[in-house]
């Protein structure tokens, strides 16, 4: 099995809860444990542009022809913008890993997406179209462009503490400190 070590970690920067507008995000570019550079963009919150900005942002950057898969801390950024991670892995060419701590309440998530969110019947089917949620080595995925044991591959060679991939925890680190002036917290 093909090793992917030069990963993107992507996560969004906080923000407070009556923000509206544009939130940043930032992928952390690794390789293997190395860090080799980072990009940061917006998206919307609770918008539609998250696949699009993820996908140009790495794009437009240096980066782009040395990483092999795409790693994203949960499946929306900025609140409800939801990444439709099989347009994603096809458009880049590679595959993409949906990584979270815990499995989410998908019962609530649905509701709040079609009571409260403009547009939240389509973001929903993209969630439903990225398909479940699985448990894997202590944390729960969604794949696009790659089977189950190359994801628990790619997990055990990109964690270097705790269980998620360096990749996504020290884009969060970023983030939260180019949000709040100082990092703090778990990703």
């Amino acid at each position: 099995m093909r090793r992917l070590s030069n990963l993107l970690g992507v996560d969004d920067a906080p923000f407070e809860r009556s923000h509206r507008g544009d939130v940043k995000i930032v992928g952390a570019v690794f390789t293997q444990h190395r860090l080799d550079g980072v990009v940061v963009d917006r998206v919307r919150r609770d918008g539609v542009n998250a696949t699009e900005r993820v996908a140009r942002t790495l794009e437009r950057s240096p980066f782009d022809e040395h990483v092999q898969a795409v790693v994203i801390g949960g499946i929306a950024l900025a609140g409800f913008n939801v990444v439709d991670i099989h347009s994603l892995a096809e458009r880049l060419g590679r595959p993409v890993l949906v990584v979270a701590r815990k499995e989410p309440n998908l019962a609530s998530i649905r509701r709040a997406l079609v009571d409260y969110v403009p547009g939240g019947g389509a973001k929903w089917k993209l969630i439903e179209k990225a398909g479940p949620m699985e448990p894997l080595l202590g944390v729960w995925v969604q794949r696009a462009g790659l089977g189950a044991d190359a994801a628990a591959q790619l997990l055990r060679d990109s964690r270097v503490q705790g269980l998620l991939p360096e990749p996504i925890r020290v884009a969060h680190l970023i983030a939260g400190a180019l949000a709040r002036g100082v990092s703090h917290g778990s990703a």
